[in-house]
């Protein structure tokens, strides 16, 4: 029998039938589904949300010392947190399989940027592969064990979200019972001090020699000869993108094991075509080193640098012709990403945007939509972890250039505190930095999908676990003050924030924590209501637009509220100065 499956779907299922028994993972769109599939064999399979990415790695190759097989799973920019122990790792080696999945994201659907992670095999010297459809991506996580365990090296495995969520058939299979050997202490290989990094720096060097030469042989690199005219090399969807493309008489070089690459094999290849092209999204990862074997190749100088291909992008720039567009049956309106209604940053940011002389230093999280008009509350995003520090760093700019008037908000989320929030919360402390750090704590990890993190008293595997108080490290770290809040109480809200610019005038370490429940979790209790308007007592003066609620709009000149939108948070009524808009309880 065959599965309709999503790539993150049946990656979960390669990670029982491969007898995995440990995974971690910190939740990023679009690698998230995967632990949340995998949790389903956790009788087999132990799977948990770690803090952050770094973390996520150290468990897991800290389960491959110990001998099992195991993996761990990221979004793009994730690698770069967890890049630390990746090339230690890379440099010590692996008792049980390791495998680290990096989905990447061209096209910017949901990160920050658009790296092309292919570049950490190469640089961390580790092997990688990549699927090209769902069937591949379960199996491949077996091949990756083995690859793994064969050539002692981590596994990148590198997927694309298209990948990660577009959906084919699988076939299952069984599951590979695999017992761990006997743990035997090995301080030359793991313990990474100078002395032993050194010898172990020949071994990979060697490895990649080995690793390349069974890549020109491995079942993962395919040939498919139907003409000798036009060759392409390519992987992952950008081979689906060419095969949907090109002519019928097009042969294909598919490559799984992209790193190292079989350059003796490509050169076979591009030996039986007259004209060979190379395929792949974002950086010429494979072009170069094509190239630089002597082998003449087209590619981007006609697929670019930057975006997402697709077989239209393709078709017109590789093969210059029209390719045929699907259109929707009904083409969707476009608009701007927004806080939900009901969203309990919104009263924060609506709070912090009516005072002057405010700078938002702000981070990864829904509520990074704070910066989007009518709000316009956030000055910078850089990275997850990042909006203390940053603010930081601002107000001792300020403090060199000698700005007195401008108050510093450093924003961020529960979980993210607990990802990387907590160094920059010691740094404000430890260096006197003069800014008020401010912890949204929705009691969720909510842009991702409503994971749990250390606060909320849940495990992934459903577990009841301690719940760890960000007011308690906070308190621990050395804040004096630390202000507790509801953030749709407008007047509390006020409240909060103007007391803590006083204490940060008199010097008192401070820090804000908002408090109240994502709107859209399950398990919270959340009052079924409704806000409506008087239409008698509405003057039109637009002040509860700039709250930034979908469900509030006007028609015919005066507010209106949309009942299916609404969930009654009365945000948009304390905005009001006419008192129009009424609370209805459901």
């Amino acid at each position: 029998m065959k599965h309709l499956m999503s790539g993150n779907e049946a990656i979960a299922r390669g990670i029982y039938e491969a007898g995995i028994k440990v995974a971690s993972a910190y939740p990023g769109t679009p690698s998230t589904e995967i632990l949340e599939n995998a949790v389903e064999y956790k009788d087999d399979v132990y799977c948990e949300w770690a803090p952050n990415e770094k973390v996520a790695l150290e468990v897991a190759y800290g389960a491959s010392i110990a001998g099992s097989r195991s993996i761990c799973t990221m979004k793009l920019v994730g690698v770069n947190v967890a890049a630390d122990p990746m090339f230690t790792s890379a440099y010590n080696g692996v008792t049980g399989g390791f495998i680290i999945v990096s989905a990447d994201d061209p096209g910017f659907h949901s990160s920050q940027n658009e790296q092309d992670n292919r570049n950490y095999a190469r640089h961390a010297k580790i092997a990688m592969v990549e699927p090209a459809d769902s069937q591949e991506c379960k199996d491949f996580v077996k091949y990756a064990c083995e690859i793994s365990e064969m050539f002692d090296t981590p596994v990148l495995f590198r997927t694309t979200t298209r990948i990660n969520h577009s959906k084919s058939l699988v076939e299952f299979g069984e599951r590979e019972e695999r017992q761990a050997p006997g743990y035997v202490k090995n301080a030359r290989k793991f313990v990474c001090v100078p002395a032993n990094a050194r010898g172990n720096h020949y071994k990979v060097e060697k490895r990649q020699t080995e690793l390349a030469k069974w890549g020109e042989t491995c079942p993962l690199n395919k040939i498919e000869m139907n003409g000798t005219k036009i060759g392409v090399v390519s992987a992952g969807v950008s081979y689906q993108y060419a095969k949907e493309v090109f002519p019928e008489d097009t042969s294909f070089l598919k490559l799984g094991l992209t790193y190292p690459l079989p350059i003796e094999l490509i050169r076979d290849f591009a030996s039986k075509v007259d004209k060979l092209y190379v395929i792949e999204e974002l950086d010429p990862f494979m072009e170069n080193e094509i190239r630089a074997a002597g082998i003449e190749c087209i590619g981007k100088e006609l697929t670019g640098l930057c975006e997402e291909l697709n077989p239209q992008l393709v078709g017109e720039r590789v093969l210059g012709k029209e390719f045929p567009r699907k259109k929707a049956s009904v083409e969707p309106v476009g608009r701007p990403p927004a806080l939900c209604p009901g969203c309990p940053h919104r009263g924060f940011f609506y709070t912090l945007a009516g005072k002057k002389d405010v700078i938002v230093s702000g981070d990864i999280g829904c509520y990074g939509l704070g910066s989007s008009a009518p709000l316009e509350c956030i000055d910078c995003v850089v990275c997850m972890g990042g909006s203390f520090t940053m603010g930081h760093g601002m107000s001792k700019s300020f403090m060199m250039e000698g700005v007195k008037d401008k108050k510093i908000f450093a924003v961020l989320g529960d979980s993210t505190f607990f990802h990387n929030g907590m160094p920059g919360a010691a740094e404000i402390i430890f260096n006197k930095g003069k800014l008020v750090p401010v912890i949204l704590d929705n009691s969720i990890t909510a842009m991702t999908g409503h994971q749990d993190n250390p606060s909320t008293g849940f495990t992934l595997q459903g577990d009841i676990t301690y719940s760890v108080k960000i007011e308690a490290v906070m308190q621990a770290l050395g804040y004096e003050e630390i202000i507790i809040v509801d953030p749709q109480d407008l007047a509390a809200m006020n409240k909060a924030c103007d007391d803590a610019i006083d204490f940060l005038e008199k010097g008192v370490a401070v820090c804000i924590i908002t408090r109240r429940p994502c709107v859209l979790l399950k398990r919270a209790k959340i009052e079924k209501a409704l806000c409506k308007v008087d239409t008698d007592k509405c003057k039109s003066c637009r002040r509860c637009l700039k709250v930034g609620c979908p469900a509030v709009a006007f028609r015919d000149g005066k507010a209106y509220i949309d009942s299916n939108q609404c969930v009654g948070c009365t945000v948009c009524a304390q905005a009001c100065p006419f008192g129009a808009i009424e609370k209805e309880v459901r």
